[in-house]
Order: structure tokens, then sequence, then C-alpha cells
């Protein structure tokens, strides 16, 4: 028996996938399609939030890698006890499961495998790409408004960088209360009150360029 039996076809394709995931890391690739910023913002969201969802992503390993390496060893995983299994049915039944049906079980037995996987293999990984901030960490940083119209009492979404250079969705308003702060304007953060921000306009305070 092996993957590329007809029974196997979902370990097969998910090998392909952790393969080309592979590939892309080795040539460098992965800033180019968002990988950084997807982790980024998985453990900026992991530092703001708390709450059942933050439960299961520890539990099942996420965001103790880089995602890309979290679903990189799934798939291998899911390939790995799906081919397993297959091989097992067949061995004890004299027939292989349906894919379908297979694919569904080793998905399930793979989650919280990769989940006790990851939590050792984040503690040897470098962390540069996915180190979490405080929100603290985020004032006295430029930040650009990027939904809406920032005003007292109403604030807008603005989208501001850490010292690593990944990205933080946050709300701001005007730190002068008759001040208005427009889609496309930037903005320096210069004080916080739980998780809003207050800013001044650039074009206001006049600040040399970083």
């Amino acid at each position: 028996m092996t993957i590329f039996e007809p029974h196997n076809l979902p370990f097969a394709v998910a090998l392909a996938v952790m393969l080309a995931l592979a590939a892309i890391q080795l040539v460098g690739l992965g800033d180019v399609f968002g990988g950084a910023d997807v982790d980024a913002d998985i453990d900026g969201d992991a530092a703001i939030s708390s709450g059942p969802i933050d439960g299961i992503f520890t539990l099942l390993g996420i965001g103790r890698v880089p995602l890309t390496i979290w679903l990189a060893l799934f798939l291998l995983l899911f390939a790995g006890i799906g081919v397993s299994g297959q091989a097992l049915a067949d061995s004890l039944l004299g027939a292989p499961l349906d894919r379908w049906l297979a694919a569904v079980m080793a998905g399930i037995a793979a989650l919280p495998v990769t989940g006790v996987l990851a939590r050792p293999l984040g503690a040897i990984l470098p962390r540069d790409e996915t180190t979490a901030v405080s929100l603290d960490a985020l004032l006295g940083r430029r930040a650009r408004i990027t939904d809406g119209t920032a005003r007292s009492g109403s604030p807008a979404r603005a989208q501001v960088r850490d010292h690593y250079g990944h990205p933080h969705h946050v709300m701001v308003e005007p730190h002068e209360t008759a001040s208005e702060m427009h889609a496309g304007d930037e903005v320096l953060l210069v004080r916080r009150e739980g998780g809003s921000f207050y800013a001044t306009a650039l074009a206001e305070r006049r600040l040399s360029p970083d």
C-alpha cells in the first residue's frame, strides 16, 4: 500500500501541500505571501484577548510556533496518521476505509498530536517573526487610519507596526477633542485607555520622518 493509491488521495494532497510550504519557506517567499503578517496577527491577538478561544488555541499549539510551521506539522501528521490508519484497516478488515471517512478520522487524531508537538518545538525555534508585544509598546509609534473617521468618542480603525515590523490593528480617537482624523492620515499614538488609543495627526505635530 502506498500514499499514491486512490484511498490515500487526501493524504497525498496534504503531503504535497506540506512540501510546497517547506519549499516556500526555504526560498524565502513566506513574507511575499504575507506569512509573517498572519503569524504576527495571531500572536498580537493572543496578547490582547483572552477567553475560551485562547484556551483552544493553546491546546492545539497555535501561537507556539509560526502559523506556517504549525500547518506544515499538522499536514505531515495528518498524512502519516491517515496512511498508517488505512494500512491498519486493510490489514484488519481486508480493505481500506472510504478515503473521506479516513480523512476525517485522521484530521481529528492529528489536531491534538500537533498541539503536543508544537509546544516543545516552539521552545527551540527562533521567535523573531512571532514575538508578541504589549499594547503599551505601540505607544509613540506611527499609525495610519485605515477605515472611517476618528472623532472624539467615535474611534476609527488604524494600523500600526511594532518594532519587529509586525502590523497590529487598533481603534484610535483624537487626543485633541476638536480634531478629526480621516482614512489615510498618519497619526502618532500618544496614550492609551484600555484597548483604545489616542493619537495626534502627524501634520499637526510636524514630526520628522522615522
